[in-house]
């Protein structure tokens, strides 16, 4: 018996390292998954256009959004899962620096009449409550250089649903 047990970790590692590799090699060819979108203007009309996905299983495609400060950006948020709002609601909430991401939240909770979008000097620019299949396009100028915060303002999905604005 103590062979066999003495062979346990020898196993552990060899299946801890495959789980590696795996993980690895299967996020490697997914270039879609939190991919960062880079600021680039359509040269005929100079607006910088951003799409992010959300899904059912409570994500988005992208953890950084960029711009250029001053610009004119156009924002589109698609929810390509197939549950109604209700259940899986998502949106894009763009907050100003230093914005105390649960307390926001929490505020969101109590709005949820207006999309859980609550009345906030907080927010920048924040598409619509979408469900499966729904899109929404919002056009906004980008604020002055800065790390701003980005999430999902409907019920809990503010921990998983999030990422990064950044301006240059």
């Amino acid at each position: 018996m103590t062979s066999a047990m003495n062979r346990i970790p020898s196993l552990l590692n060899f299946i801890f390292a495959g789980l590696i590799i795996f993980s690895c090699s299967s996020s490697a060819g997914d270039s879609s998954s939190n991919e960062t979108v880079t600021a680039e203007s359509d040269t005929d009309d100079g607006i910088i256009r951003l799409v992010i996905n959300g899904n059912d299983q409570m994500s988005f495609d992208k953890e950084v959004l960029r711009a250029k400060a001053g610009a004119t950006v156009e924002l589109t948020l698609n929810h390509t899962g197939e549950l109604p709002k209700e259940a899986m609601g998502h949106n894009v909430v763009i907050l100003k620096p230093g914005t105390d991401i649960v307390t926001f939240a929490g505020e969101a909770l109590s709005a949820a009449s207006n999309g859980y979008i609550p009345e906030s000097d907080l927010i920048i620019a924040h598409t619509k409550m979408l469900g499966g299949g729904e899109s929404d396009t919002i056009t906004f100028e980008a604020p002055e250089a800065g790390e701003y915060e980005f999430v999902c303002s409907f019920p809990g999905h503010f921990g998983l649903m999030k990422g990064k604005f950044i301006v240059e």
